[in-house]
């Protein structure tokens, strides 16, 4: 790939390619933009067909981390890391540790956390070479897991874009159809079930799916059939890409918030629910409760702190809505332009800074 002309095309800052022959440690940092604050995102560990593919997984998913922490409301900018190798065989201490020490390298430029491939454990590994990790371990005053944030966040989200859709935000009575029950999803569950929404989900794991309905009184569908019930909510919270040509038609929710990322197969398919009238709570706007969480860290864990802004996530989802809106766009775009403006805001203010110092110093002169 022609790698300056793409960095140029998306106005990437960095990308830096890390190796270390001891541990068999192939890493990819890319670093999109730091205008609002270091950049962070997590490192991701995958068997990649190609050295290319590797570059260009990084690439995008650092982008994609500039506008979830911008639309955050964070004061950090967008970076992520992808290591070439099979998790499950692959991993050893010195690899983690030798990633630690190029981290430290940038000093305070990327700050990493866990990601696909990656674990609480491995962080710990990087914490021992580098400050600029979150998600370690509880004992050296992490936040632990993040699942429960992320939960809360997409409940929140949920209730902004149910006002939206039905005038009123609470989901007493609703049907929420659920795909997918994991760790996320299952607590995401558990909120929606205390305030009395109907549940119907599906999963794969039978296990997963037999637990939500002991507990939450939940309808089991096959996973198939998820996207032709009869609900208010349709919340994906599995695999991304489930809003596309094909599910599109079935859906019969007013409203679709759900804590998976990549929600929309193509960009047009935003286009198409927001056609039909559907009112629809963008991935990296409603997931972000994650990334708060962990962002918390940065300036000594709070959990009171850390949940209150996870609680703004209401808000933002409301700003998106209010400039799909003021623009006539699709809410997926809105999104976009809620991060780019809050970025392109925050770039004039410091140019107009950089400008007056250097006109206060050539006064003095």
């Amino acid at each position: 790939m022609e790698l300056f002309t793409y960095l140029e095309q998306y106005d990437y800052e960095q990308v830096l390619f890390c190796q270390d022959k001891n541990s068999g440690l192939k890493a990819i940092i890319a670093i999109h933009d730091t205008t609002i604050g270091p950049a962070l995102g997590g490192t991701r560990m995958w068997t990649y067909d190609s050295e290319e593919e590797a570059v260009i997984d990084a690439l995008r998913l650092a982008k994609g981390m500039t506008y979830k922490n911008a639309a955050a409301g964070l004061n950090l900018g967008g970076g992520k890391t992808v290591i070439i190798g099979d998790p499950r065989k692959d991993k050893n201490e010195e690899m983690f540790r030798a990633f630690g020490r190029y981290i430290q390298g940038l000093n305070g430029r990327y700050i990493t956390a866990e990601d696909v491939g990656t674990t609480e454990a491995d962080m710990d590994l990087i914490y021992q070479e580098t400050d600029f990790v979150t998600g370690i371990s509880p004992a050296f005053g992490s936040s632990g897991n993040p699942s429960p944030a992320t939960a809360y966040g997409v409940y929140r989200g949920m209730k902004a874009a149910a006002k939206e859709a039905f005038g009123s935000d609470s989901l007493e009575g609703k049907v929420v159809a659920v795909q997918g029950v994991g760790s996320v999803a299952f607590t995401l569950c558990r909120h929606l079930h205390e305030e009395g929404a109907q549940l119907i989900v599906t999963d794969i794991n039978k296990e997963a799916v037999n637990r939500a309905v002991e507990e939450f009184g939940a309808k089991a569908v096959d996973p198939n059939d998820i996207y032709d019930v009869e609900c208010d909510i349709y919340a994906p919270c599995a695999l991304g890409a489930t809003v596309n040509d094909e599910t599109i038609p079935r859906l019969k929710a007013k409203v679709i918030a759900g804590s998976a990322n990549n929600q929309l197969k193509e960009s047009r398919h935003g286009d198409i629910i927001h056609e039909k009238g559907i009112a629809y709570a963008p991935d990296y706007v409603i997931n972000a409760g994650g990334v708060i969480n962990v962002a918390d860290e940065l300036y000594g864990y709070s959990h009171d702190r850390a949940m209150k802004r996870i609680e703004g996530i209401y808000d933002t989802i409301e700003k998106v809505f209010s400039i799909s809106k003021r623009d006539n766009v699709p809410t997926h775009l809105a999104a976009d332009r809620l991060a780019e403006e809050r970025i392109e805001t925050l770039r004039k203010s410091r140019s107009q800074f950089l400008r007056n110092g250097h006109n206060i110093l050539t006064r003095k002169r």
